[in-house]
């Protein structure tokens, strides 16, 4: 029904999340019709961002340096990592100024199903960051789902063989909730009032 290149490119816009066969179709025209200098911004933005964006030695967000920002900062405390499954989670601890530690990013959950097992989410860089000595300790932050939860008791595990204090998020996180829809207020709440973990 389109051409090779039109039909490409509504499949690459079919790559994000949420957007289906309609909204892709919509974008692919725009672009093509309206706005083709938007559409090479847009390319050349991608391209330059898949080829220079990596992850932090430290933490594993997304950054072009080989530390990010926050672990760069001599400022924050040193003595306390929040644990999240995503880099935008990090953005919703930032917004809300209730947080001042490092983190560590996981990238996703476990998920045996999926093959997804601790190596692929880094926790081996984790454990070595525990060995270390520095941290007190260790938020966890996974989201209120089984794998988030199973995630979170996996890490705990490993923290408290390193006698390393371990807390979780409190009240206003929702059951089966993702951190990205919370609003900097419930989180800094969340965050202050975080419970140990035994």
């Amino acid at each position: 029904m389109y051409s090779p290149l039109i039909d490409e490119l509504m499949q690459a816009f079919r790559v994000l999340p949420g957007v289906g066969p309609k909204s892709a179709q919509r974008m692919a025209f725009h672009l093509l019709e309206r706005d083709k200098e938007g559409a090479t911004k847009l390319a050349q933005a991608l391209t330059d961002a898949v080829e220079g964006v990596g992850r932090c030695d430290c933490c594993q967000t997304l950054t072009e340096q080989s530390l990010c920002r926050i672990c760069a900062n001599p400022r924050r405390d040193s003595s306390v990592v929040c644990v999240v499954e995503n880099p935008s989670d990090i953005i919703i601890f930032e917004q809300s100024g209730a947080y001042q530690g490092f983190y560590f990013v996981l990238h996703g959950h476990l998920s045996p199903i999926d093959g997804i097992g601790p190596s692929d989410l880094g926790l081996d860089l984790l454990e070595s960051r525990f060995s270390g000595g520095d941290i007190k300790e260790v938020v966890l932050a996974t989201n209120s789902t089984v794998e988030g939860e199973a995630t979170a008791h996996y890490i705990s595990e490993i923290a408290k063989s390193h006698n390393i204090l371990v807390s979780k998020l409190a009240q206003g996180v929702p059951l089966g909730g993702e951190l990205e829809y919370l609003d900097g207020g419930t989180l800094a709440h969340a965050i202050s009032s975080r419970t140990r973990v035994e």
